[in-house]
């Protein structure tokens, strides 16, 4: 009995070829549907995208490992993964033309405090979902945004419109003791 455990579990049913072809057909599809799919994808998901992303991993699952169950065609399938992903990022790392196709560019959502929705459209983007991922990083409204950026890896980067409450009194403060050094200089002098 515990031959057959141990023959089940690491005996290959799939040619090694083909456990290693398989994961990078499935890397390349996932890729080019991603792309495709736009950059909300990456990061701003809303429950349907995370549906969808949930089932897609389920569903290439067989696609990856074929019909064998055994431990060492996960781990092939897995290795395989993870070589071709260090691979391709490293390629990309030095082309960057080719990394923008793969990636795309980043979008400008709003410019100059003014929402772009053309931009909006295009990417799938709701002003609600523009202005949750603004309140997650501190913004209390649209109106304190004077740039927002989708990046390529779906993260929405926002600049304040105006000097934040917190950095007028660090200001304020920098300036006063400022004015207490020189004083203070003064007064040795």
């Amino acid at each position: 009995m515990p031959m057959t455990l141990l023959h089940d579990m690491f005996a290959l049913s799939l040619p090694i070829a083909e456990k290693i072809l398989r994961p990078i057909v499935v890397y390349l599809f996932l890729i080019i549907g991603l792309r495709l799919a736009g950059k909300r994808e990456m990061a701003q998901l809303n429950p349907f995208d995370l549906v969808v992303l949930l089932t897609i991993s389920n569903t290439v699952q067989n696609a990856i490992i074929g019909e064998d169950n055994s431990v060492t065609g996960g781990l092939i399938g897995a290795a395989t993964l993870l070589v071709v992903n260090h691979v391709v990022v490293r390629y990309l790392y030095g082309h960057e033309r080719l990394e923008q196709l793969v990636e795309g560019a980043p979008s400008v959502l709003i410019e100059h405090g003014a929402v772009q929705g053309n931009t909006l459209r295009k990417e799938l983007v709701t002003v609600a979902e523009l202005e949750t991922a603004a309140h997650k990083q501190g913004f209390a409204s649209l109106g304190d945004v004077e740039r927002a950026v989708l990046d390529s890896g779906g993260t929405i980067s926002f600049v304040a419109k105006t000097p934040t409450i917190e950095s007028s009194r660090h200001d304020a403060i920098i300036a006063r003791l400022d004015q207490l050094s020189a004083q203070v200089a003064a007064l040795q002098s």
